[in-house]
Formats: C-alpha cells, structure tokens, sequence
C-alpha cells in the first residue's frame, strides 16, 4: 500500500465507514436475499440508497446527485 493509500484511510475516516456499512449491508443482504421477506427486502433496498447517499457526501461533501 502506497504512502498515499495509507494516508487517505487515516485522514477521511468518515468515509471509511460509511463505505464499511455500505459493503457490510450488501453482503448481508447476498447472504440472506432468499429468505428476506418482500418487506425485509424493501427496507435492505431503502438503506442500501441511503448508505450510498452517505458515501456521495462523504467522498465529495456535496449532495448526491437527483
């Protein structure tokens, strides 16, 4: 890992975790896709939208795009 590589992941913390909650949700949701029910699966699709919303702010500080 380069000097730089190192020096992002202590400097935008809040980006690292957000994109931690991202990926952690998703594989969840891989995992138990199959036996979520249609309302489990709406409310996982609702907080995947939401946490790539908070990686956009994160990694830009701007408001995601509509």
């Amino acid at each position: 890992m380069s000097a730089r590589a190192r020096a992002e992941r202590r400097h935008n913390r809040p980006l690292r975790e957000v994109l931690d909650d991202l990926i952690g949700h998703a594989r969840d949701i891989a995992r138990r896709a199959k036996a979520m029910t249609p309302a489990e699966l709406a409310y996982a699709e609702q907080r995947l939208e939401w946490l790539a919303e908070e990686v956009w702010r994160a990694a830009t500080g701007e408001p995601p795009p509509a």
